[in-house]
């Protein structure tokens, strides 16, 4: 039995990252032992390429301005690892974590010796957060956001109010596939008989799939662009506006405090999915506590401006899709200033088209590393560099140190590449420099 949160979280993080045979069998095995807590949960399933941290904070701030307890699944965390299991916004304490470690230990313990395999880390921490929602701190709803893929992910053991797919994009491409058709199937693996489904996808291969999985399952189908409309978008000084129209009725003039119009995208689905609980008389809520809970929703890392002066943003962005957001956004909201990027990544990244993206808006382009076992080094990333202004840096605290005590004016300095930097940084700038 654990005594302390060191040697459960160095337990957790001791699990295999991948399983060795995929499939949700370990899930089942464990949850049938537990009493199956997760059938006991209210739950909306969140999965999707980009978007899905996002639509999660939105949806459950919706739901707490609402009178709702809201436990959320997600990852990566930002600051610290408790934030992955959550009840309004509030992360499992310390001896919270222990406790519900020494719960699946045993359990983890005898499916080492059966064919199927130890649980992984993520199957291990999703089998907690079920318990923690269902028993420990009983919530009225729990959102849970997909870890990878879908189908064989272990969040997919719900029998879920809704399913959302905010969209499809090319990220994990060694894991679920190289075309929008392959991955789109894994993500629409989250699509149940029967439970309706909301998508904010564009690529009209993805889009098919999607279509056709729900048609499978008889499910119904709201799309971003059909049933859902999103119009009169205008940027405010720390956010974006807009109205936007669902079988449910239309909203005027709502507002966002994170930056980027891909927001908007993500409140609508919010939005939509809370109209469908109203509709089906399984919340209430009126229209008022829908607007304020969209414009008080924060989630870090995402566009987030941690400095007006010098100006500091970090963006969480790691595959193509993401990068391009941040392009469309640098361009609008900054055209008259020099922008300098500092980035890392992971290696199995489409690091090469993500850095030429960046380069065509950056002024200057900086490379550094960090302490985790995937990440590129700062010399591999500079040697995909095509331009004399892009170069590797040494250690990263140290430059961002001196980049933004010395930062001249007109110039912003925008952090990004890979969610887990974005955690790193975050926590250093607030805490060290800015």
């Amino acid at each position: 039995m654990f005594q302390t949160y060191e040697d459960a979280l160095d337990w957790i993080h001791g699990r295999l990252r991948l399983g060795i045979k995929p499939g949700l069998k370990r899930m089942e095995w464990m949850m049938e032992r537990l009493g199956n807590p997760e059938k006991k949960l209210k739950a909306v399933h969140i999965g999707g390429t980009n978007g899905k941290g996002s639509t999660v904070t939105f949806l459950r701030s919706i739901l707490e301005t609402a009178g709702y307890s809201v436990g959320t699944f997600t990852s990566p965390y930002i600051e610290y690892f408790n934030e992955r299991i959550s009840v309004n916004g509030n992360p499992v304490t310390d001896e919270e974590l222990v406790e519900l470690a020494n719960k699946i230990k045993p359990l983890s313990d005898e499916l080492d010796k059966t064919d199927l395999g130890g649980p992984t880390e993520f199957e291990v921490i999703t089998a907690m957060s079920f318990i923690y929602f269902a028993d420990v701190r009983p919530v009225d709803f729990a959102i849970y956001e997909v870890g990878l893929g879908g189908r064989f992910d272990s969040t997919n053991i719900l029998k879920p109010l809704l399913s959302v797919i905010t969209n499809v994009g090319l990220d994990h491409i060694s894991i679920l596939g190289d075309t929008y058709t392959e991955i789109a199937f894994e993500k629409a693996g989250i699509i149940k008989e029967g439970i309706p489904v909301l998508t904010a996808t564009q690529n009209s291969e993805a889009l098919a799939v999607i279509r056709e999985q729900a048609a499978d399952k008889n499910a119904r189908l709201l799309e971003l662009g059909k049933e859902i409309v999103v119009s009169g978008h205008t940027k405010t000084a720390k956010g974006e506006k807009f109205t936007m129209s669902t079988p449910y009725g239309q909203f005027s003039g709502l507002e966002v405090s994170m930056i980027g119009a891909h927001q908007t995208q993500n409140a609508a689905l919010a939005v939509t999915a809370m109209n469908y609980l109203i509709e089906e008389s399984i919340v209430k809520a009126g229209e008022g506590e829908i607007r304020k809970g969209l414009k008080d929703a924060f989630w870090p890392g995402r566009l987030e401006m941690v400095s007006e002066n010098p100006v500091v943003i970090l963006d969480g962005a790691h595959n193509t899709e993401g990068i391009e957001s941040l392009i469309n956004e640098l361009h609008s909201r900054f055209v008259d200033r020099n922008i300098h990027i500092v980035f890392a990544a992971l290696k199995d990244k489409p690091l090469g088209s993500m850095i030429s993206s960046l380069e065509a808006v950056a002024d200057r382009m900086s490379f550094v590393s960090f302490d985790f076992p995937r990440a590129a080094s700062a010399e591999e990333l500079a040697s995909l560099g095509k331009k004399s202004n892009s170069k590797p840096a040494g250690d990263w605290r140290q430059f961002l140190h001196k980049e933004i005590n010395n930062m001249e004016e007109g110039w912003i300095l925008v952090i990004t590449g890979s969610l887990y930097f974005i955690s790193e940084a975050r926590r250093h700038l607030l805490g060290n420099i800015l």
